[in-house]
């Protein structure tokens, strides 16, 4: 058991180092729209969303790290060394994409690297389950790939006409007033979805490499995992993402305080809903498709759509490219352990 406790304890620090890095990159997400148009100062807006990332544990269960922890991956063919090698290949992903600033997404960087490294241990895909119904966690994540986005972006629309026509016989002093205000309110909401699906992925990661590590002996999320993948979260949060934040709050298309209240309500409910179903979904296409919904209401031109299709295709590399860097590493790892 100390032999396994020495490899186990690295990886769960490597596991929860994702889960820093996953709210580092994610907290573009959470407060760019809040911090472009100026509701909040950047410094206020990290604590601002790190307080509801770490909050959102006492509000949703774990249907979302049941998923990723047993639903995608045959647990059985499952070990540390995959484990370390997904988490790694995730990591590196992200960085990368940080570098570069693109917003791409941290959940299916850790659900490629993660499918990946089980692909190069059981030398094929019998390490994957899959199945053609909608019961099947791929099918449901393949098609809120395409949805999640879709739901933010039409919500977001819809929001902002709502609004418009309520708020059109008022002066631009009190439309400005009370959207500040509410703003506040829908940043919140926006940081606790986040919260409540981003960190239960760690969850499940954790979870299983208890099981692969015969510390458990069947699949559960001890207390003491929510709280530390919600404080790494947190903390990962409250070191911003500046480079994403630019691109998310000022690249994609202008934004007033109106727009991001539309915007965080718009992807907040679409996230809520892939939380209730359990379903493991992307916050940065959520909220790239809301802001980009919210600013189409003004005119198409409004957005700038050459910045979004280079995030669209970052999106469809990243389980492809974040699985062929966790093949590679398992690989690399088994040559030493």
């Amino acid at each position: 058991m100390e032999t396994s406790l020495y490899f186990i304890v690295p990886i769960i620090i490597i596991a929860l180092a994702f889960d820093f890095t996953n709210g580092m990159h994610d907290a573009a997400n959470s407060i760019s729209t809040i911090v472009s148009t100026q509701v909040l100062t950047p410094r206020m807006a990290v604590i601002w969303a790190a307080f509801f990332n770490f909050i959102a544990f006492l509000i949703f269960g774990t249907g979302v790290a049941a998923t990723i922890g047993k639903g995608m991956v045959d647990i059985n063919i499952v070990t540390p060394a995959v484990i370390l090698a997904g988490l790694l290949g995730a990591i590196a992903w992200n960085l990368i994409t940080w570098y570069f600033g693109l917003p791409s997404s941290s959940s299916h960087a850790l659900i490629g690297g993660y499918a990946g490294a089980a692909i190069a241990k059981a030398n094929g895909f019998g390490a994957i389950i899959f199945a053609l119904n909608w019961d099947n966690a791929w099918v449901k994540m393949l098609v809120f790939i395409i949805l999640a986005p879709l739901i933010g972006l039409i919500m977001g629309m819809l929001l902002k006409i709502i609004t418009t026509w309520i708020i059109y016989r008022q002066s631009p002093a009190a439309i400005n007033k009370w959207s500040r205000i509410a703003q506040l309110f829908s940043a919140a909401a926006f940081s606790l979805s986040h919260g409540s699906n981003d960190a239960q992925k760690t969850m499940g990661i954790i979870a299983s490499l208890l099981v692969a590590g015969g510390i458990n002996t069947q699949f559960s999320v001890p207390l003491w995992v929510v709280l530390s993948a919600h404080a790494a979260i947190a903390l990962g949060t409250l070191t911003g993402g500046w480079r994403i934040v630019k691109t998310m709050g000022q690249r994609i298309t202008k934004l007033r305080p109106i727009d991001g209240f539309c915007a965080e309500t718009a992807a907040a409910s679409s996230i809520f809903l892939a939380t209730h179903l359990g379903i493991p979904v992307s916050t940065t296409h959520v909220i790239t498709g809301a802001i980009s919904g919210v600013g189409s209401v003004q005119r198409v031109t409004a957005v700038r759509w050459g910045v979004t299709l280079r995030i669209v295709w970052a999106w469809i590399f990243t389980i492809p490219a974040a699985a062929a860097i966790g093949l590679a590493l398992y690989y690399l790892i088994h040559i030493f352990i």
